[in-house]
């Protein structure tokens, strides 16, 4: 892989309810639980990360569940709907899937001729299934309910909401090396061939819309992935001479991460590879136990008691 960006390394969102967070990914949409951790910031609070067998870049959904939050507002300002590649001739099986698990569907349709079906988590969190025009051949993780033949694959894209995309695009285009790649009505899309899926980013300008609000049901923001530290740190250099603020490396135990603030006022993060999710736990284990910060280790028994029972 070349010193680019690689794509969408992970998207990070808030929920509510840590079991029901939980249960949705897992059993409804048949996401493995890559790695079950705590909020750096707030270690009463849970950190999931969902994905395929190996929490692969590209396929990792992040929650910080807060108990008990307010619902968010989704607007300008901000990630407002995540995409998945599924494969052909799976519409069918998810729109009857949710149906039986009251999963609200929000919209159907083709978009840059590729069909899709929207539809909401249970705080509201927007997101959509998009069956690609070039079939996606990663693996999938799949359970006794969501088979290979249906499952997601990862990420297609990801949607931000501005009301004026002017900024966004020459982060995406002067910083990232992404290229323009069509447009319909509001909707402008951004493309790189670093990687065959999981890069896309759709820009919806909006200048009438209200700004959003980060609560409940919303993203927190959203990561672009890089090969190791060396790149990382070139894209660093990249952000300062564009005059945008970057916090120092950081290291989140599974990845290392840049973060600052796009001219649209969408946080978006930088993070690297190395060293993956199997650092601290075999493969074959991923998920099933809680692992915490070196830092809060010797909190385990307090924060193990305040975390909620997710069975």
């Amino acid at each position: 892989m070349e010193n680019r960006i690689l794509g969408i390394h992970h998207i990070t969102a808030i929920a509510g309810q840590a079991k029901r967070n939980y249960e949705f990914y897992t059993r409804v949409l048949g996401l493995r639980m890559v790695k079950k951790t705590v909020n750096f910031d707030d270690p009463g609070t849970y950190h999931f990360y969902f994905g395929d067998e190996a929490g692969t870049p590209g396929t990792i959904l992040t929650f910080f569940p807060w108990e008990g939050i307010t619902a968010g507002r989704v607007g300008t300002g901000m990630a407002t709907e995540i995409g998945y590649t599924v494969p052909a001739t799976s519409l069918e099986f998810w729109t009857a899937r949710f149906h039986g698990h009251h999963v609200k569907i929000t919209g159907t349709g083709t978009r840059f001729g590729e069909p899709f079906l929207s539809f909401e988590d249970p705080d509201g969190l927007p997101l959509t299934l998009i069956v690609p025009q070039q079939p996606d051949a990663r693996t999938p993780w799949q359970t006794p309910e969501v088979q290979t033949a249906v499952a997601t694959r990862g990420f297609h894209s990801i949607t931000v909401t501005l009301r004026d995309i002017q900024g966004t695009a020459r982060v995406l285009t002067d910083i990232f090396g992404y290229t323009p790649a069509g447009q319909e009505e509001n909707r402008y899309r951004y493309t790189t061939d670093a990687v065959p899926h999981g890069s896309i980013v759709d820009l919806l300008a909006a200048p009438q819309a209200p700004g959003a609000t980060n609560a409940g049901g919303t993203v927190h923001h959203v990561a672009f992935r890089v090969r190791n530290e060396e790149v990382l740190m070139q894209y660093r250099e990249k952000v300062v001479q564009h005059g945008l603020q970057i916090t120092p490396k950081i290291d989140r135990n599974y990845f290392f991460s840049l973060y600052f603030r796009e001219p649209g006022g969408v946080l978006f993060e930088i993070a690297t590879d190395n060293p993956g999710f199997a650092v601290d736990e075999p493969l074959a284990t991923l998920g099933t136990s809680l692992k915490l910060p070196v830092q809060y280790e010797a909190d385990r028994a307090r924060i193990e008691k305040v975390l909620p029972a997710l069975s």
